[in-house]
């Protein structure tokens, strides 16, 4: 079978790949590129664990053709911030503990960048509609939303 050329823009890289047309944006994320930040969960597009950023929308990678990105640009956990900086979601949930395991964090901090991206001042009710999509199974969520409405207070997207 022939296979897929995707050019896309991944965190900032120009990047050019051929990939089999069934492959995942998640699997050619971890698998082909190593950006293993991006966590496999339910692979139904259920848990939010794969949430990337496409075109600035959060997508969740498992369910996503690494073909549909073509042409597109692509944000990952690990295009948000250098080992010395941390992006300030990062940051503050960091402060916060707004994580146990920390496997929900990079899907739920990609769905928050998004969010304050396009509402930089958004309510609690605004904030939760947005993570909706990302399942915690070790908080109650309360840390989460407080980190989020801190970065928003700080005037930082």
């Amino acid at each position: 079978m022939t296979k897929a050329e995707v050019r896309a823009t991944i965190n900032g890289r120009e990047r050019e790949l051929r990939v089999d047309p069934w492959r995942t944006l998640l699997e050619m994320l971890r698998d082909d590129l190593e950006l293993t930040g991006t966590k496999l969960g339910c692979e139904a597009g259920e848990c939010g664990a794969c949430t990337v950023l496409l075109d600035g929308k959060p997508v969740v990678s498992c369910v996503t053709l690494a073909a549909d990105a073509d042409g597109r640009t692509i944000e990952t956990i690990e295009g948000i911030s250098t080992p010395e900086h941390l992006h300030p979601l990062q940051d503050e949930f960091l402060k916060l503990s707004a994580f146990q395991c920390g496997y929900c964090a990079p899907g739920m901090i990609m769905s928050s960048k998004a969010l304050l991206e396009h509402n930089p001042n958004p309510t609690e009710g605004e904030i939760r509609d947005a993570i909706a999509g990302n399942l915690c199974r070790c908080t109650a969520y309360v840390g989460i939303v407080k980190a989020i409405q801190n970065v928003a207070a700080e005037g930082v997207s």
